[in-house]
């Protein structure tokens, strides 16, 4: 059973657990004799605002970046010890010492190797489900004779099969290995957005729609929890971020391909989306075939018979175990390719403490979400040409990148999930309130800018995945857990896509009332969030502080609670 100790109550472990007699006091004492000094412990220190936290600055990059942990008590070390079936067992070693620099080139090799590739990948999927926006520029539901409410039943179609799809696409990959499943995904959902070509009215496109959001469902947290393999759980977060950047630059690059691909309007007889949707689509699947070669199954299995050598040294492989397991020990608690049974899935799905997150994966984006997927159809109705409909909106991209990272570094600047995320509740509130303000005499021009801004909101999604993953607290409810919360922000994308009506066009007065209103109380829910886990929190604390260091050290050898029900366990916040 393994679980990760905040850090007061894991200092306060490895300061105040006592040996009950000499002799094991001796037995202790050899065994670590020759072990060398842990690194200096990097703590955080709270300021006198209560989101607030500083973080010491390592300065010698020399010196041991070997982080204090369960693993160097002799009393807890065998409670966390990995058990035989994980896959690096044969890399764990609580002897292990490194240097900062020693880290820090690790990591960024990590960055490059596999972070990298996750982006490229995540650039294919937004690739092919992004370029409707671009092909509704090219006169695309007039030349298949389809209504803006034929548009709002394809997307809610796909997303509601990419929802259906989360969690079984999962449950393969946990058990196959996204290694083998990610690359499978990609490679079929390739073939159906370049059949998109051949569409020829409203039934095949939903069809399409249908499949391309079946076969792309799961993508997002099975990558999720491939890279919680490599970093630890301060990493996450802005690693979250680089690969929803990725999502961003799809939307700039697609803006810029789009408006290259589409002049072929009329070439052979064809329609300028139709090649949008082959050429584009054949990209995804050389990015489909390429992922097979270049995603290992995990840190220490890099090898294989196109790769003899492999990406990491042991010394690496040692120093990128280790370093994982001392920040969360959960890690170990499953195999990579070892499947969730039905009692799994159901005490993950039961799991009450995660579902204020799921709630916010639902809601947090709805007040957003119709303009930006009207974005492109409201400037031609604004009477922007194609070319100029796709140059727009591409400032709405660079916006939104620099608005996710300032939310991102919030985050881990001041250690607060909260304070980050609802900042898009407040960045979207007098912009919609402006919106609704708007006649059909306002400058297309002002309508243009609003619509950038609203668009442009900090995209909070990403501190909300890692939220999810670092709140589980073991393998399993990560796995679950990263599904559940993707099902429910795919449902929140079905409520979005219904709440513009073509009865309400063009200035939508009813959808934007409706937009301001889930706003405000989505800044409620942020709140009661915020005091849920704190009280949670306060209660174990009160608990745990009460124990002697007796009483705390037998529950961690007998105790039968799991993931984040441990005593021992802090939420996130």
């Amino acid at each position: 059973m393994t679980t990760q100790l905040p850090k007061d109550v894991e200092v306060d472990v490895l300061k105040k657990t006592e040996v009950s007699s000499t002799t094991e006091i001796e037995k202790a004492e050899s065994i670590f004799d020759d072990v060398l000094p842990l690194g200096e412990l990097i703590e955080e220190r709270p300021s006198r605002f209560f989101w607030s936290r500083t973080t010491d600055v390592v300065r010698d990059l020399d010196s041991i970046a070997t982080q204090p942990s369960v693993f160097d008590n002799p009393k807890t070390a065998d409670v966390y010890r990995p058990p035989p079936q994980y896959e690096n067992a044969h890399r764990f070693d609580p002897n292990a010492r490194w240097t900062w620099r020693e880290e820090r080139k690790l990591v960024r090799k990590v960055d490059i190797r596999i972070m990298f590739w996750a982006c490229m990948m995540f650039f294919a999927l937004d690739l092919d489900r992004g370029n409707l926006s671009q092909a509704n520029s090219d006169n695309f539901l007039t030349d298949l004779k389809m209504t803006t409410d034929d548009f709002n039943l394809g997307n809610t179609i796909f997303r509601l099969s990419f929802l259906v799809a989360e969690l079984p696409s999962q449950l393969v990959s946990k058990k196959v290995g996204p290694d083998i499943w990610i690359p499978c995904q990609m490679t079929l959902w390739s073939f159906v957005a370049l059949s998109q070509f051949w569409l020829n009215g409203r039934a095949t496109f939903l069809v399409t729609r249908f499949l391309l959001g079946f076969l792309e469902g799961g993508f997002i947290p099975d990558v999720v929890l491939y890279l919680s393999y490599y970093y630890t759980k301060r990493e996450m977060p802005l690693r979250m971020t680089y690969f929803w950047i990725s999502n961003y630059l799809t939307s700039i690059v697609g803006a810029f391909l789009g408006t290259g691909i589409l002049r072929l309007r009329g070439v052979h007889g064809f329609a300028g989306w139709r090649y949008l949707f082959l050429i584009e689509g054949v990209m995804t699947l050389i990015v489909g075939l390429a992922s097979f070669f270049l995603m290992p199954p995990g840190p220490t299995q890099t090898k294989a018979w196109y790769r003899p050598n492999g990406w990491f040294t042991e010394r690496e492989e040692i120093i990128m175990v280790n370093r994982v397991l001392r920040d969360d020990p959960s890690k170990s608690d499953m195999h990579n390719r070892q499947g969730l049974t039905l009692r799994m899935m159901y005490d993950s799905v039961a799991d009450w403490r995660m579902w204020p997150l799921y709630i916010l994966g639902l809601v947090h984006q709805i007040p957003v979400g119709p303009p930006q997927t009207y974005l492109t159809l409201s400037l031609r109705n604004l009477g922007f040409t194609t070319t100029q409909t796709n140059l727009l909106s591409i400032p709405s991209s660079f916006i939104g990148i620099a608005t996710m990272v300032i939310a991102t570094y919030v985050s881990e600047i001041y250690n607060s999930r909260i304070l980050a995320t609802v900042s898009l509740q407040f960045w979207a509130l007098p912009l919609l309130i402006a919106l609704y303000t708007f006649t059909t005499h306002t400058s297309q021009w002002v309508y243009f800018v609003v619509v950038t801004l609203i668009t442009g909101y900090p995209y909070v999604h990403p501190i909300q995945v890692a939220w999810a993953s670092r709140n589980s607290n073991s393998v399993r409810s990560r796995t679950v857990s990263a599904s559940l919360y993707n099902m429910f922000v795919q449902a929140s994308s079905i409520v979005i896509a219904n709440v513009y009506q073509s009865s309400d066009a063009p200035l939508y007065k009813r959808g934007n009332r409706i937009l301001i209103a889930i706003c405000c109380v989505n800044m409620v829910i942020y709140g009661l969030t915020f005091l849920f886990y704190r009280e949670i929190n306060r209660r174990r604390d009160k608990i745990w502080n009460s124990w002697t260091p007796k009483e705390q050290q037998e529950y961690l050898e007998t105790t039968k609670d799991t993931g984040n029900q441990r005593l021992d366990f802090r939420f996130a916040y």
